[in-house]
């Protein structure tokens, strides 16, 4: 008679909402066809009626709210606390595993929104108002290789993107965070940590003229897919080499976010 008492059961991915692949390949045609529109010289107008009402309507105490709240989508910050909360949960349960979100979330992150802000050399709108004081039409196109690096990195946000996806770690630690003092995280709690933040930083990081709305656009699309994607990995169940540092007693993730 074959023992079965150490065969694991299939890995099996962890749902999301929307259920199914195609809203991710819906995601990826959107950002592409956004590119190609771009490159194509398409929207250009609305990008620039966007850039020029929120440069006629920036009082100072406005533009300092929006560079506060701006700070919402800071990536390195966001990383550090990401990563602390896991460390941090994986100590008190005992379990390597609230690390690994942090950890693919950086490395999903660190590949993506780089290089394809680098392969796009698209300018921001205040590159005309400041270096390298291109003119404004200038500071619309993509694929501008000729500019330096620091002058061309504005498509895709990288401030939305990053706050979507570190925002969508945050929520799914929190519930295993809190379950391990004894507490319960509301839904409208974890659905305010995954949605406001990466609002107000697309609207902010618009609104002050450091992104065309097509870059925040496309930041917001890219960062929902890569959401998706952390989101569909069972990570109470993903194989780690080697004997587990610590035993594990209990699922973290099964009924989290």
């Amino acid at each position: 008679m074959r023992n079965t008492a150490g065969v694991r059961e299939p890995v099996r991915l962890r749902p999301v909402r929307p259920a199914g692949w195609w809203y991710d390949v819906l995601l990826l045609a959107a950002l592409v066809g956004l590119t190609v529109a771009l490159t194509a010289h398409h929207l250009f107008d609305v990008d620039r009626a966007v850039a020029d009402w929120a440069q006629a309507h920036r009082p100072p105490v406005a533009y300092w709210v929006a560079r506060v709240l701006n700070l919402l989508g800071q990536g390195t910050p966001l990383t550090l606390i990401a990563a602390g909360l896991g460390v941090l949960l994986a100590v008190r349960t005992r379990s390597i595993r609230p690390v690994l979100p942090a950890v693919v979330a950086f490395v999903l992150t660190y590949l993506t929104i780089g290089p394809l802000k680098v392969w796009t050399a698209r300018p921001a709108p205040s590159a005309s108002i400041k270096e390298p004081f291109l003119s404004p039409e200038q500071t619309l196109p993509l694929f501008q290789e000729h500019l330096p690096v620091r002058f061309a990195q504005s498509y895709p946000s990288g401030h939305v993107a990053n706050a979507i996806v570190w925002y969508g770690v945050l929520a799914l630690l929190l519930a295993p965070l809190l379950r391990s003092y004894g507490r319960t995280v509301p839904p409208r709690l974890v659905l305010a940590i995954r949605v406001l933040p990466p609002l107000i930083v697309l609207s902010t990081t618009t609104y002050l003229g450091w992104h065309w709305l097509t870059d925040s656009v496309a930041g917001l699309l890219l960062g929902l897919f890569l959401d998706r994607l952390l989101h569909r990995v069972p990570w109470d169940d993903v194989p780690l080499p080697g004997r587990p540092l610590w035993s594990e007693r209990t699922r973290l993730f099964t009924s989290g976010p």
